[in-house]
């Protein structure tokens, strides 16, 4: 049992020490490292216990936190939550220490400390429902059930009958103490001495404000709005159409699908009187307006399509100025040009219709290098077996031999071990004699450190102790401030604080008339960009009706044409591909009745070829296919873009140019 003169001062210590720990910071052994080296100027006893209690409260910190945070929630809600440690060390002392230190010891402790509290405290922790409970589940959580009831919860229960007389001791002082009222001598107030207020100044009065004569209410807001009377107009108006088109409509079913008689009187003179013919079914053409239907533009469409007529406008204006001056006509060139691209294209098909049959030879070709492989894959097989054979055999008489040698070892290392056991022996004794030496060396080594680190912490304590004495002295922290002078540092750029708000009040009148002169350019600018979209939307208007009669008079004309095609000719080169793909496709197939393969693999061949058969023909119908369409209609497209695009380019250029004339 631990023997202390004054147990709250140690209690104090330890609570202190605890408040100073940081987990996150400095790890459990430096810690308790760091608070040996402050303990000792105690005793061995003294600074051992201290050293102890601090160990136990870190390592059973998890058990401890729950009754105390139990405490804080129940019967401690009145309580300062800074002397949490100090309920920590009393239930560590009274779960961990009260066999070892004895309950008058324990008691002495409780008794140092504040009553109220831990008159408080003990009631809560040595109850026997608390303990037999929620606190012996909560600890069971961490540690084995039966291990916390026989270690911890039955030797409280145990002591609890005995610490009921130390918590009834600590009841009756808290009703015994009297507190002792000392009579003090009443304060009698005096009056200040202060100075008589001089009379205030009878404030000018405001003028009353007169309100602003208000604005009749205009007759308009009872009258109803304009506009729901033209939309009841157009209401009706549509419905009148409505009507109309309901009755045309019911009069003359499928007119649409109506026969033209002057049709059929053709078609009756033509035939003899005996025959009639069929009526044909023609359908009527729509007539409809949607060139007149308005779109509406933004302004950068207005302007991207204002300057692709601009442009156009300019590059006529500039093969005119040519034409004067003598330049020859571009038609013949683009005669030429077209002729010249259409043998390209026949060139193109042609090199497409090669490379195709050139895949299929090459698909041809490999096939009967497979074959080839097959064949050889059987001879290597056969091969393969008898070596697998031979080399079973040669592996089996190796195995044997090889166990009759583990054999061998294994009678040698048994000696072996016999003859080691002796070694260690001798090995161990050896060992413990190094063993000593290098203890006592240690220790001696430990003693001077110690003597070293007492010597430093001393020297430290002085220290400290000045550095105390003179931030004990009183140092004036007042001070006045001026705002009309400078900081005093020196700068070139320094003033008052007076002077930069007079600034700041210039920089923000500067800052508005900036502000009016932007605003004032905005609107101009925006004026202008209205009226420069105005003038682009009237050009784009003029151009669009000159493009519209333009592709009108193109239709005409191509309605006029008629359009032939002629047949490809194929090349010698094609036919030569062809000829070499039939010859290995004959080949292939007398290699294939030769060779001689399971069922299996000559139906997963078989397979193979027809799936690649029907793939080559699919892609000789699509070769076929683009090869019609690229020689019909390819070249007939361009042409007719292009002529398209030159003749409205044309067009919309000289109506451009009339009309400037004209202004």
């Amino acid at each position: 049992m631990v023997k202390m003169v004054s147990h709250g001062k140690y209690i104090a210590i330890i609570v202190e020490q605890l408040n100073k720990f940081n987990p996150e910071d400095q790890s459990v052994e430096d810690f308790l490292s760091e608070s040996a080296k402050v303990l000792q100027t105690l005793n061995v006893t003294d600074e051992n216990f201290v050293l102890e209690t601090l160990a136990g409260c870190i390592e059973y910190k998890s058990l401890l936190d729950i009754v105390v945070n139990a405490f804080f929630v129940r019967d401690g809600k009145h309580c300062l939550f800074s002397e949490r440690n100090l309920y920590v060390v009393i239930c560590y002392l009274a779960t961990f220490q009260l066999e070892e230190l004895g309950l008058q010891h324990f008691s002495r402790i409780v008794k140092s400390l504040d009553t109220a509290k831990m008159h408080k405290f003990l009631r809560f922790f040595f109850n026997a429902l608390n303990l037999n409970t929620w606190i012996k589940d909560e600890w069971s959580h961490f540690y084995d059930s039966i291990y916390v009831k026989e270690n911890w919860i039955d030797p409280l229960l145990r002591w609890q009958p005995k610490v009921q007389q130390v918590i009834k001791q600590l009841a009756d002082k808290l009703n015994n103490c009297t507190t002792i009222v000392r009579s003090s001598t009443v304060t009698q107030p005096k009056e200040f001495n202060l100075t008589v207020p001089k009379p205030r100044a009878i404030p000018i009065p405001l003028p009353i404000p007169v309100l602003e004569k208000s604005h009749p209410v205009p007759p308009s807001t009872y009258k109803p709005p304009k506009e729901k009377k033209q939309l009841e107009e157009i209401k009706t108006k549509n419905r009148r159409k409505a009507e109309d088109l309901l009755l045309k409509a019911n009069a003359n079913p499928f007119r649409c699908a109506t026969m033209k008689i002057e049709k059929e009187k053709v078609e009756l003179q033509n035939t003899p009187g005996s025959m009639k013919s069929k009526p044909t079914f023609q359908a009527q053409k729509i007539q409809s307006k949607i060139d007149n239907i308005p779109i509406k533009l933004n302004a950068a469409a207005i302007l991207r399509e204002g300057a692709l007529y601009q442009r156009k406008a300019e590059q006529e204006l500039k093969r005119i100025e040519n034409l004067l001056r003598g330049a020859g006509d571009p038609s013949e060139f683009l005669e030429w040009q077209k002729q010249m691209r259409g043998k390209d294209l026949e060139e193109q098909l042609a090199e497409i219709e090669c490379k195709r049959l050139q895949g299929k030879l090459s698909h041809e070709e490999a096939v009967l290098a497979h074959q080839k492989v097959i064949q050889e894959n059987k001879k290597k097989a056969d091969l393969m077996r008898e070596e697998k054979a031979e080399l079973m055999h040669q592996y089996a008489e190796k195995r044997l031999q090889e166990q009759k040698e583990m054999r061998e070892l294994v009678e040698q290392v048994v000696e072996g071990h016999k003859n080691a056991k002796q070694a260690k022996l001798k090995l161990q004794k050896y060992k413990q004699q190094i063993v000593q030496e290098v203890c006592e060396e240690n220790r001696e080594l430990l003693r001077q450190a110690l003597e070293e680190e007492e010597e430093k912490l001393r020297k430290r304590y002085e220290l400290i102790q000045q550095i105390r004495v003179i931030e004990s002295l009183p140092s004036l922290k007042n001070k006045f401030v001026d705002l009309t002078e400078t900081g005093g540092h020196g700068l070139i750029c320094e003033m008052s604080i007076v002077e930069l708000r007079e600034r700041l009040a210039l920089l923000r009148e500067t800052q508005k008339a900036a502000e009016e002169e932007k605003r004032d350019q905005i609107i101009h600018e925006k004026q202008a960009k209205e009226q420069l979209l105005l003038d682009k939307l009237d050009q784009i208007s003029v151009f669009r009706a000159e493009l519209g009669r333009a592709a009108a008079l193109k239709q005409e004309e191509k309605k006029r044409k008629s359009q032939s095609g002629e047949r490809p000719v194929k090349d010698e080169r094609i036919l030569n591909l062809q000829q070499k793909i039939i010859e290995k496709t004959m080949e292939r197939k007398k290699q294939a009745e030769l060779l001689k393969i399971t069922p299996q693999k000559t139906s997963i061949a078989s397979a193979k070829s027809s799936l690649q058969q029907n793939h080559w023909k699919e892609l000789e119908e699509s070769r076929e296919r683009q090869f019609k369409i690229l020689q019909h209609g390819f070249m007939a497209r361009e042409t007719a873009q292009k002529m398209a695009a030159y003749e409205a380019a044309k067009n919309g250029a000289t109506v451009c140019i009339l009309r400037s004339e004209v202004k």
